[in-house]
């Protein structure tokens, strides 16, 4: 592995050959390219769904949910594909040395931003609707957004973020049983959210008729809110991988680098999402 990979940095930095499927020469791969065309396709999916509603009827109406189906598919073989290559395959074969570590953290951190601004778009259209003086006459048909079920979902999901960071304070200590025992309440917490706001979708849109066609707060809840659960269910795909190799053993105090990203990427999706609530369930019932 060692004589591959320096015959093919000696040639220079190649792209990917058939043999990076998913092994790769140091960082080329097409992962990340995949990944990027199944997230692209979410948003289409969605922009044929909107295409199809109504009396545009301009495809048909199952060609958005296939396309959107299709796309999530993709985006997570290109997630798997994309954490083995970066992980797995060349992190546990290669060694845990310092400089790869911090390349990672910092490639998380880069990841991070994007989303960042990925959510900041989402909130100024919210926002930007809020602050319309149509408001009043919008605010006046929702249904009770902060209720018991949204402040249940959160509490799992902020106690979620506190047993991963148990989880991995226990691995920096070496303290192998704690960590199974925290990052299996981690992922069990993780599952019980992502099944909440299904049940919360599934109470809004048949028993209250609250749904993404509803207005301009239709769109602007069910965007984020879908935008932040499909975060999540990565999130707990990441966790389930890291929980995989965790019993396998292939986690230590000195090689941990795959589980401080992947709580990185969950401290962030539960901090989105308590802005979320502030921001979307009790700004939506200020003054509604």
């Amino acid at each position: 592995m060692a004589t591959e990979t320096e015959d093919a940095h000696d040639d220079g930095h190649h792209l990917p050959a058939v043999e990076d499927w998913p092994r790769g020469f140091g960082e080329a791969s097409w992962w990340p390219f995949v990944t990027a065309l199944g997230g692209a396709g979410i948003y289409i999916g969605a922009a044929l769904y909107l295409m199809a509603i109504g009396d545009r009827n301009i495809v048909g109406p199952m060609v958005g949910p296939g396309v959107l189906v299709g796309s999530i598919g993709l985006f997570l073989v290109g997630i798997y594909g994309w954490m083995y290559h970066a992980f797995v395959t060349h992190f546990w074969e290669r060694g845990a040395d310092e400089h790869s570590a911090s390349k990672l953290r910092w490639g998380m951190i880069a990841f991070l931003g994007s989303e960042i601004a990925t959510f900041s778009a989402g909130f100024t259209y919210f926002f930007f609707i809020r602050s319309q003086d149509a408001w009043a006459e919008i605010a006046g048909d929702l249904p009770h957004l902060l209720g018991s079920l949204v402040v249940i979902n959160t509490t799992i999901l902020i106690v979620s973020s506190v047993t991963l960071h148990f989880a991995h304070g226990a691995i920096r200590r070496n303290d192998r049983g704690r960590f199974l025992g925290w990052l299996a309440v981690t992922l069990l917490l993780g599952i019980v959210f992502i099944g909440g706001q299904v049940y919360e979708y599934y109470e809004f849109i048949v028993h209250e008729g609250f749904t993404l066609t509803s207005g301009l707060f239709g769109s602007a809840f069910y965007g984020l809110t879908g935008l932040h659960g499909l975060h999540v269910s990565m999130g707990a795909v990441l966790l389930a991988i890291v929980f995989v190799r965790a019993l396998q053993g292939q986690y230590s105090a000195d090689r941990h680098v795959s589980v401080t990203t992947a709580s990185m990427y969950w401290h962030f999706v539960d901090a989105v999402w308590i802005f979320l609530v502030i921001a979307l369930y009790a700004g939506a019932e200020v003054g509604a």
